[in-house]
């Protein structure tokens, strides 16, 4: 906009000149003058034109002169193209100064458009009274070109600040907001109003009123610095304790222009915290890394040399860590040589991770100590590095090697154990065969007066019972060493509970107890192996009869309960007391009772039931009163659902003619007594016998008497009795010979070795004679004989 000042033509300016000249005078200056001039009457008519004004409206100043001046001087808005009032014309009918309103186009004669700021004043005389007015313009293409220039440079500048994601300011020399960009109006969340236009000092609580960050700014103005990263920690109104990075430096976007300055916000709030959690992270390994009672090394991970070493390692090895640097871990003791160790490496560089149970270490003194050494890959930063983990475990191998030879010396505890049992029940079986048999015998001549025959019921019966010693402590050995295995076929249930009643009923009716029986009619069918479920019967109906004082009442029923089977043996006895309830299945447990009340026995016979039940997949638990109360137990057995019936032993076929004496019958025992005893008991009952006492003798005995059926000891001198039936079944004479094994061993091993040799049944002393006779009638074809 033009800004003329408003000229005044009176008499005082042109004092003491002639009229002519004045007017002369006059019109040479405002021709001399750049920018251009029009001059009206009163009336608005055209009295005068410079020649800058002739040029731009394309009017002569011969043509234009008596021409209302809205003809000469032609303005329109460059919007819209619409007349605009001329200025001159306003300010003669208001008499004050009158400019245009901005993006105004003067239209020249020719039709040519050009951009003009003007400004007009009216001429008064000497009277003051208006006379005229003067129109004062010019081209304002320049101008308007280098404002848009400057307005689009902004506008691109605004454009830039409004992509950044970081908050950013621009202030000018008094450090006052000219603009802001989005990030920071939601960085900090406040609007334009409270930000444009404001000191940068009266932002928010005054976070950014710091004498040292305003020197700083000041600086920036001059140009003399900038401001690169100073922190600022502060408790921000509007979003709390922040850590930002202050960045500013000054610039003149336009040339003569005051400078401005770019003031950049860099939240470091987030980075501030990592790093102090990686820093505290840092620490601790430190720590750890110092104190720690393994040996840790850092290395190289492209050059597998050392890089750091933890004391712990420096005192385990004796080195100096200044001597571990650079070195790879063979060069310290800890492979056997440069190539173990570059394998190891390679194997750690394809997996990322090695481990070595049992690694020798050689300290610098030429010790081995044996570590365990674990390593694994990670960055560090920019570098990759390699973390060796070393635990000596030299008292660990020690102590293993320690529970290794006492393992070892209890398994070969426990294997003397087994065959101190094997060797006990052979010593006591042996002597027990010909007590019985010789008792037997006495049964058999039948002419034993009251006493004697007591005398031989006491005999036999504590025979028994030394016997059911013998077999649970077998058992025993059998359980705890795993030699126990079951032969499950399909079978019923009630047989076997039969077969167990009959097999404990002496010793319940010694003692004179009443068994009352709850048997089902329909059959109960498992899978299950008949003599360990018979051995659980005769178990817990011994435990109830040993437990019941005499005259007492014994309950067993069988039943089902839904997928179960159910066996319940309940006495009338001396109860459990609560406190030994955890223990009642243990081995070598017995209810609690005083010397008078002793019942005798291991205490085994319940554990055995436990884990025969448990082993065919049951279970079996006790229930009590309390003490004086009886007890009950009670087992769970899954059914066996198919109803198919139960096959039948098979035959056995080959059995020789009889002789018309009975069966030809040899007997091999090294014990004579109990050879001879049984060979008595065997010809009473019509047998035709013979005896041998070694295996060389059994051999030429059996070659030359040529008998249906071998009684063999196993426990020989000369040939054991494996080899004795060994070299018999290879005799081609003597293949229809039935062998029978009857011997002290009678764990599983023995049974399947004596199958393997080639005997046909397995009886272990002392043999009760009835079973003998019931074997030979099943193995051979029934003699005319007295049975």
């Amino acid at each position: 906009m033009a800004t003329t000042p408003d000229p005044q033509f009176s008499e005082e300016s042109t004092a003491g000149l002639p009229l002519l000249e004045q007017r002369d005078w006059l019109r040479f200056t405002l021709s001399s003058i750049g920018d251009a001039i029009v001059t009206t009457d009163a009336l608005g008519s055209v009295t005068f034109l410079n020649r800058a004004a002739e040029d731009l409206t394309g009017w002569p100043n011969a043509e234009a002169v008596g021409l209302p001046l809205e003809t000469v001087v032609r303005i329109i808005k460059e919007v819209g193209r619409e007349p605009i009032e001329n200025p001159a014309t306003r300010a003669l009918r208001e008499g004050t100064t009158a400019g245009l309103v901005d993006d105004c186009l003067l239209l020249a004669r020719n039709g040519t458009e050009l951009p003009i700021d003007d400004s007009s004043a009216t001429i008064r005389n000497e009277l003051g009274e208006i006379t005229g007015v003067v129109l004062i313009f010019r081209d304002s293409t320049e101008p308007r070109r280098r404002v848009r220039e400057v307005r689009q440079a902004f506008e691109y500048d605004e454009e830039i600040l409004a992509t950044l994601s970081e908050p950013f300011l621009v202030l000018d020399e008094n450090l006052r907001v000219r603009t802001a960009n989005s990030a920071f109006y939601a960085q900090f969340l406040v609007t334009p109003q409270e930000t444009i236009g404001r000191l940068l000092r009266e932002l928010g609580n005054g976070q950014w009123d710091i004498v040292s960050l305003r020197t700083l700014l000041q600086n920036a103005v001059l140009g003399a610095s900038a401001v690169e990263d100073f922190q600022v920690d502060h408790d921000f109104e509007t979003i709390g304790p922040r850590t930002v990075l202050l960045n500013a430096r000054g610039f003149r976007r336009v040339p003569d222009q005051p400078p401005l300055v770019l003031f950049s916000i860099k939240d470091i709030t987030d980075r501030e915290r990592s790093n102090a959690v990686l820093r505290e992270s840092e620490l601790r390994f430190r720590r750890l890394f110092l104190t720690a009672k393994d040996g840790i090394l850092i290395l190289d991970a492209k050059l597998g040399t050392i890089i750091e070493a933890n004391p712990f390692i420096c005192g385990l090895l004796g080195y100096e860590l200044e001597e571990f640097l650079g070195k790879e871990l063979w060069q310290i003791g800890l492979f056997r040589d440069k190539k173990a160790n570059q394998a190891a490496y390679q194997k750690l560089r394809t997996e990322g991770y090695i481990r070595y149970e049992h690694l020798p270490l050689r300290t610098k003194q030429g010790d081995e100590v044996e570590v365990e050494f674990v390593s694994n890959l990670y960055r560090v930063g920019s570098r990759h590095v390699a973390q060796c983990n070393i635990r000596d475990i030299t008292l660990r191998c020690r102590m293993e090697r320690r529970d290794k030879d006492q393992a070892a010396a209890l398994a070969d505890l426990h294997r003397r154990k087994d065959e101190f049992l094997a060797m006990l029940s052979h010593e006591l079986r042996n002597p027990l065969s010909p007590i019985l048999n010789a008792v037997q015998l006495l049964r058999v001549e039948g002419n034993e007066n009251a006493i004697q025959r007591e005398a031989r019921d006491i005999i036999e019966r504590q025979v028994g019972q030394l016997s059911h010693i013998i077999d649970d402590l077998l058992e025993v050995s059998r359980f705890t060493s795993g030699k126990i295995r079951l032969h499950p076929i399909r079978l019923e249930m009630k047989g076997v509970v039969v077969r167990g009643i009959e097999s404990a009923r002496p010793f319940i009716t010694r003692r004179r107890h009443v068994l009352t029986l709850d048997l089902p009619e329909k059959p109960i069918w498992l899978n299950a192996d008949p003599a360990r479920l018979e051995q659980v019967v005769v178990n817990l109906l011994n435990n109830a009869a040993k437990y019941t004082d005499e005259g007492g009442q014994i309950w067993l029923s069988l039943r089902t309960d839904g997928s179960d089977m159910v066996l319940s043996v309940r006495d009338s006895g001396i109860g459990i007391d609560l406190k030994e309830f955890p223990d009642i299945f243990d081995l070598f447990t017995q209810a609690s009772r005083s010397l008078d009340r002793s019942q005798g026995g291991l205490g085994i016979g319940l554990s055995l039931v436990q884990r025969l039940v448990e082993m065919h997949q049951g279970t079996v638990e006790v229930k009590s009163d309390g003490l004086g109360r009886g007890s009950e137990f009670r087992v769970r057995l899954p059914l066996m659902m198919a109803s198919e019936p139960v096959l039948s032993p098979p035959e056995i076929v080959g059995a020789a003619e009889p002789t018309k004496q009975g069966w030809r019958l040899l007997v091999v025992d090294d014990n004579v007594d109990s050879a001879e005893v049984l060979a008595k008991l065997l010809r009473r009952t019509g047998h035709d016998v013979q005896t041998a006492y070694t295996g060389p003798d059994a051999l030429i005995a059996a070659a030359e008497y040529v008998p249906d059926l071998i009684l063999l000891d196993i426990g020989l001198p000369g040939l054991n009795g494996y080899e004795v039936a060994r070299r018999i079944r290879e005799n081609p004479g003597l293949k229809q010979v039935k062998l029978v094994a009857i011997t002290e061993y009678g764990q599983d091993s023995d049974r399947q070795l004596a199958s393997e040799v080639g005997f046909d049944e397995h009886l272990v002393k002392p043999v009760n004679f009835a079973k003998i006779l019931e074997l030979l009638t099943a193995m051979l074809a029934p003699p005319d004989i007295k049975v």
